[in-house]
């Protein structure tokens, strides 16, 4: 069985290449429109206002949490309620300590640098960074050999934030550093609701509450996931119906799209039937799953399981991964004696 690459897929969390313009569109300017992540943007608040009482640049925030869940949106609204710039980048995109001084001598005094992906910095852009967050200073070495020497320039002060799908995989003096720190949770089917009602009155869409509800029960948690569903049965209901989205043309375009009402597409279903038909239902290893499915490991683990396990329908033990009494149910086969 073949399935689509798991970035082009309406459920994916990650950003394509559909999304930019939408999602910029439809992103809020304020912590008061923010949606969700109620705990970290009610401590941001404090924290920002305390930053513009004392006129000093906000501490260093990390963000971590799946994919599509908001984080680059916050990393916006915290600028924007600061009055500063941003500047935005990926930790694949800084290769060498030249390029982090480039960006951190543009910087104006109390400016937010947003770094997406930041486990991915390279050791030697990593060990720069100290000294630039905790003293706001670049140590850059010159020359080579016995000539070489450190020269130290000093930096306007501002606001580093990262954002890291893989908190585990920060080192511990970097994530130390920083003094804010939030945890991204998958929102809630009324958090989305909201989300959904808000796009849609911004891109002048009429949605009844039937289509709210059933939307944000297929969105898998995920905003991103919400508002490309959202455009998906636009499409549909402009095409085949009558231009106003209701419960019909949205079971339609969902099932059309193969997103069932747990949010789970082709690949998910066949991660869980291949376990229950040639494993009866597990344990069996990651690299077994990635092998059977022709998938490799990283983006079962980083695509797939996550909402699986957050479901209910996958469990991860020692002995490797096993389907729940869920998964059969769903999928209609039979439970083992």
């Amino acid at each position: 069985m073949e399935f689509m690459d798991f970035d082009e897929r309406v459920t994916s969390t990650n950003q394509n290449r559909d999304d930019e313009g939408v999602e910029l569109s439809l992103r809020p300017k304020k912590l008061d429109d923010y949606i969700g992540q109620k705990t970290a943007t009610e401590n941001l608040k404090i924290f920002i206002e305390a930053a513009q009482m004392r006129n000093e640049p906000l501490d260093h925030v990390l963000f971590y949490g799946p994919p599509g869940l908001g984080k680059t949106t916050l990393a916006g609204i915290i600028a924007n309620e600061l009055g500063v710039d941003l500047r935005i980048t990926s930790g694949p995109a800084i290769e060498r300590a030249g390029d982090l001084a480039a960006i951190l001598t543009n910087l104006n005094e109390n400016d937010v640098l947003f770094i997406d992906e930041i486990h991915r910095l390279n050791r030697s852009v990593e060990e720069v960074l100290y000294s630039a967050m905790e003293d706001y200073a670049l140590d850059i070495i010159i020359g080579k050999g016995p000539s070489a020497r450190s020269i130290r320039l000093d930096l306007a002060k501002f606001t580093l934030i990262g954002a890291t799908t893989r908190a585990g995989n920060l080192s511990a003096p970097l994530r130390d550093r920083f003094g804010v720190v939030s945890k991204f949770e998958l929102y809630t089917i009324d958090e989305l609701k909201q989300i959904i009602k808000r796009s849609a009155s911004l891109l002048n869409i009429s949605v009844d509450e039937a289509s709210l509800e059933e939307m944000a029960k297929r969105s898998r948690g995920t905003p991103r996931v919400s508002n490309r569903i959202l455009k998906r049965v636009r499409d549909f209901s402009q095409v085949k119906g009558s231009g106003s989205i209701d419960l019909e043309i949205t079971n339609e375009t969902l099932d059309s799209l193969g997103v069932d009402e747990y949010g789970l597409e082709g690949l998910d279903r066949e991660i869980l039937r291949m376990i229950i038909e040639r494993f009866k239902g597990g344990p069996v290893g990651i690299d077994t799953i990635a092998a059977s499915i022709g998938e490799d490991r990283i983006t079962i683990e980083d695509v797939y399981e996550p909402y699986l396990i957050q479901s209910g329908f996958l469990h991860r033990t020692q002995k490797g991964r096993m389907v729940s009494e869920q998964a059969y149910k769903h999928l209609g086969i039979a439970l083992p004696e």
